[in-house]
């Protein structure tokens, strides 16, 4: 077992067999516990993080007996990182759908980060490990964008994260999102197979868009309601890339309501008249096999009140 290291100084942690497999980022955000996540990328960029003395990326897989050097790093104490704020505290909690000894499935709120950093004091992973500082081995699944609210896996144990991911690497859960869509479709499914490819602007800001040199993405679009200039689908994700669906929607002219970075400033404005502050992307339901179970269980989530009644006012 590692001691527990003076992070003020380099040290050597030795990877277990509960670390094998896992990509080295994945870990130096488990192992290094309040270090910002954009510092833990610089130092990856710069070479300062060492596998058996040589130069990694942020893919790099661990196994068992690698010698991870970590330079020295500033890491913020629980007292100084503070504790989340009690309404926020509150909202999580009411909106755990499941929870067991080794799972916990979270309806996430739109507008609340899956991580801090970038100015934001706690995300939903940084909230949840201080609310249950019990649960040390507190990770995240997957992820979902800052706007999108809905269905968030999180594993207790190292064990269980391990077999989430080989179930997501074999495309073996079930990811489908609702999703509020310009235009009134006529056609019930559409499927897009468009290959999508991330990059970042002067600004800084990241942005993904349909590109012959991406990565292949696809998702399958089914009609649900049908409204006067609108429509509710359901998309179901056959693979998982940076903002997919936002991208996908806006490939086939039809953006998501609420999209301020992929989406129509016009239709943006108009359903702000009708009540939509945030992003119409709401991740429903989630499938998968609970480690140590043999069955597929499908575990949802109700939209949000500001969702709901935007739809009946469509509807009206």
């Amino acid at each position: 077992m590692n001691a527990s290291p003076d992070f003020t100084r380099p040290h050597i942690y030795q990877a277990s067999s509960e670390d094998a497999g896992q990509r080295l980022d994945n870990f130096l955000l488990r192992y290094l516990k309040g270090v910002p996540k954009s510092h833990i990328y610089r130092i990856l960029r710069k070479g300062e993080v060492r596998v058996n003395k040589g130069r990694v990326n942020a893919s790099t897989r661990l196994t068992a007996g690698d010698q991870v050097r970590i330079p020295p790093i500033r890491v913020a104490t629980p007292e100084q990182a503070g504790a989340p704020p009690r309404p926020l505290q509150e909202l999580l909690e009411r909106r755990i759908l499941f929870e067991d000894e080794g799972l916990l499935l979270i309806n996430k709120p739109s507008g609340l980060a899956v991580h801090g950093g970038s100015g934001l004091s706690f995300g939903l992973i940084e909230a949840l490990r201080a609310m249950r500082p019990q649960e040390s081995g507190l990770e995240l699944v997957h992820r979902i964008d800052r706007d999108t609210s809905g269905c968030l896996l999180l594993a207790k144990r190292r064990s269980v994260l391990r077999d989430l991911h080989e179930q997501i690497r074999l495309n073996r859960v079930e990811k489908r999102y609702l999703a509020l869509l310009a235009g009134r479709w006529r056609r019930s499914k559409e499927r897009v197979d468009a290959p999508l490819l991330k990059n970042v602007t002067q600004g800084g800001e990241r942005m993904v868009r349909v590109d012959p040199r991406g990565k292949p993405a696809q998702t399958q679009f089914s009609v649900q309601r049908r409204f006067a200039g609108y429509s509710l689908v359901e998309a179901q994700l056959e693979t998982g890339r940076t903002h997919q669906i936002r991208v996908h929607a806006a490939h086939l002219g039809s953006p998501i309501g609420g999209d301020e970075k992929y989406g129509d400033a016009q239709i943006n404005e108009q359903l702000r008249g009708l009540g939509l502050k945030r992003l119409f992307l709401h991740a429903a339901s989630l499938g998968f096999v609970p480690p140590g179970d043999k069955r597929l269980r499908r575990f949802s989530a109700p939209l949000d009140e500001e969702l709901e009644g935007l739809l009946t006012r469509l509807g009206t």
